[in-house]
């Protein structure tokens, strides 16, 4: 396939002709010479053009100071629209094709991620400019053909990197393929990369050992190639690699562009030799564009300007210090050489670069970009969109099991074992065999009940309230890439934890019910037990609530904290009188229901006590405990449970949808 370009693009080889001789003998990397399960990734041209991207600033100084808040709304009226966004991108230019590879360069800061962001369909609000895929303007169809490695590798810690690369591949793989060849595929992935040393290992992370940078990295890219995406984008992906991990990670790229894929990576300063295994450079500095060409052309377009090196340096250092106006081994033209030393040296060589970066190199490209048209078919293939590729039944037996795995080591905690059983074990000793003969007996044990209903509700808010926060990252990453449905996720993140919210309880209650003396019947046994399942289980759904409305690991359990509060106050038990006009918080409570509940279930209200007193014989319903609470009562609180089970969930679910779709990670 061929497109007139003018030198830019040349003939692109077929994704199937790359041998291991493409690549140098530096690394043993072999990609396949054929594969029929291995479909070509469809080419796009990328092309954008004056792109720019603005965020609103944060006014937290002046928020936190009226007076100057005031001041600064008085004296910048005039400005106010312009003063409450920052420009991050000021207008860039350029375009990269199939079997190319495009470098982003610029000091930290200077908008390279963000750039790629934009690119990639992450960042779509407050952005300005053009910019096409095969001439085709961004939609939800490209999704799915676009592969985005991040800077931090978002991997889970407890799979093996085969492990990864297997649901990845059962994922988004078309159904087309049987099991045998999504295997295959994962293989030849493991081949290409490097990883059959380390395919076996787990990730591991922070909390656990596990593999290495660069094989991290390399799985990071693995998990984004294996459904052979058209645009690559990569952030910073040598970032923490040793000088000779970052080259074979190069090496790699380039083989994976020679396979037809469109390539663009952010870097911050590669070796000489790294440099020159780019097809394509954008130098940015502080937003503004001062170089877009051919990365070997680099060199000689700023000595064209009279920028030389007065020393031996990386081509990537000397194109970085001019980037940021730090000259002092750069020989400068005549017209900058009178400012250089003084304060404003740095941003008077900046403002050159990019006026001349205007005048010289923008206009050729602007030509270019209008001279070169995409195939029509081209056009038609990038706007087809991709369905689902298993069903979701599929999908979440596939989430369901890596969900699992993941989490199995919290389920079978030996800590949370020893919690579960020696608080039960605790309680049932201080409450040996305990008696309702007496009120102050009656009351012990009501307490009792409240204090298992305190335990469980606060172990299951918090169990779950950090469990969307803490997969934050992740999620949003696959959701990015429509892998799977959010509703796949949520029923099996959600099904999975109710296996430590149903096991736990259930091994407690059987410690502690028969060391204390309730009834001792199997149907008032298991109703109990059915009791404090639908309290933990509500309050399971409660803590994803609360976890899925902040997202944030930090206000998770502030706001946990504040709710279980407010819920152990109204439960029933400190206070059962409540001012009318506070009566409507404990309707709300979750607690207050189970409590009441776990009374029903224990008590009756025909049941004598104080037989041994002088008035003689009462029944339970008499006393003042039960004062709001009819013993005798039907147990409309078990359906009232199980519609907050159901309405906390839905809640959740669809304020889990609302932020990770408004999320620009």
């Amino acid at each position: 396939m061929e497109i007139r370009r003018e030198d830019e693009i040349q003939d692109i080889p077929s994704p199937m002709q790359i041998t291991s001789k493409n690549i140098r003998s530096e690394v043993n990397i072999q990609i396949e010479t054929c594969d029929t399960n291995r479909s070509s990734p469809l080419p796009i041209f990328l092309k954008f053009e004056d792109v720019e991207y603005k965020v609103k600033n944060k006014q937290g100084s002046t928020k936190n100071n009226p007076l100057k808040a005031v001041i600064s709304r008085v004296g910048s009226q005039g400005r106010m629209e312009q003063d409450s966004y920052k420009r991050i991108l000021k207008g860039i230019t350029g375009r990269v094709g199939p079997g190319e590879i495009l470098a982003l360069m610029g000091a930290s800061g200077s908008g390279k991620t963000t750039l790629l962001k934009v690119i990639g369909g992450r960042l779509l609000e407050n952005v300005k400019g053009n910019i096409t895929y095969n001439d085709i303007t961004y939609t939800t169809a490209l999704k799915r053909r676009i592969g985005f490695v991040t800077q931090d590798d978002v991997l889970f810690p407890q799979l093996t990197v085969e492990e990864t690369l297997l649901v990845s591949a059962f994922l988004r793989l078309p159904n087309s393929m049987n099991r045998q060849q999504k295997y295959e595929r994962v293989n030849m992935i493991v081949k290409e990369l490097g990883l059959e040393r380390c395919r076996n290992t787990k990730i591991g992370g922070n909390f656990g050992k596990g593999i290495s940078g660069g094989e991290r990295k390399r799985t990071s890219i693995g998990y984004e190639v294996l459904i052979d995406p058209s645009l690559l984008l990569l952030d910073e992906p040598t970032s923490g690699l040793d000088s000779n991990s970052a080259n074979k990670l190069l090496l790699v790229l380039k083989g994976l562009a020679k396979a037809g894929r469109t390539i663009i990576t952010t870097i911050h300063q590669p070796s000489s030799r790294m440099f020159h295994m780019f097809d394509k450079l954008l130098l940015i500095s502080e937003g503004y564009p001062v170089y877009y060409g051919k990365a070997i052309e680099s060199m000689e377009y700023f000595s064209s300007l009279r920028f030389t090196p007065q020393i031996s340096m990386n081509p990537a250092e000397f194109l970085l210090d001019l980037a940021t106006g730090q000259v002092g081994d750069i020989s400068l033209p005549d017209d900058l050489s009178a400012s250089q030393g003084s304060l404003d040296t740095g941003k008077s060589i900046i403002k050159y670069l990019q006026v001349k970066y205007k005048t010289q190199l923008e206009v050729q490209e602007r030509t270019k970009n209008e001279a070169a048209k995409a195939p029509e078919h081209l056009q038609q293939a990038v706007q087809v969109g991709k369905d689902w590729t298993i069903s979701w039944w599929e999908q979440f037996r596939i989430v369901a099991k890596r969900t699992f795995k993941e989490r199995s080591k919290d389920y079978f905690d030996k800590l949370r074992l020893l919690q579960a059983v020696g608080v039960a074990l605790l309680l049932g000793l201080l409450w040996w065999k305990s008696k309702i003969d007496t009120e102050p007996q009656l009351r012990d044990q009501i307490g009792l009940l409240f204090y298992i209903c305190i335990f469980w509700t606060s172990s299951s808010i918090f169990g779950a309230v950090y469990v969307f926060p803490f997969e934050k990252l992740y999620l949003v990453k696959e959701q990015k890439a429509d892998m799977y449905r959010l509703s796949v996720y949520y029923v099996s993140s959600t099904l999975c934890d109710m296996i430590a919210h149903v096991l736990y309880p259930t091994l407690f209650m059987l410690i502690l019910y028969f060391m204390v003396d309730f009834k001792r019947t199997v149907s008032c046994f298991l109703l109990t037990l059915f009791a404090i399942l639908l309290v933990a289980v509500t309050s399971q759904g409660a803590g994803e609530l609360f976890g899925a409305a902040v997202l944030s690991i930090r206000r998770a359990g502030m706001v946990a904290s504040l709710i279980l509060m407010l819920f152990l106050l109204t439960g029933g038990y400190y206070v059962q009188h409540i001012p009318k006009f506070m009566r409507w918080m404990k309707y709300l409570s979750f607690m207050y229901y189970g409590f009441r509940l776990l009374l029903k279930v224990q008590y009756s209200g025909d049941q004598l006590y104080e037989c041994q007193s002088t008035q003689g014989c009462k029944t339970l319903q008499s006393s003042a405990s039960f004062d709001t609470v009819s013993l005798n009562g039907g147990l409309q609180e078990v359906w009232i449970l199980l519609v907050m089970i159901l309405a906390y969930r839905l809640c959740a679910y669809f304020c889990l949808y609302k932020r990770i779709s408004q999320s620009n990670i």
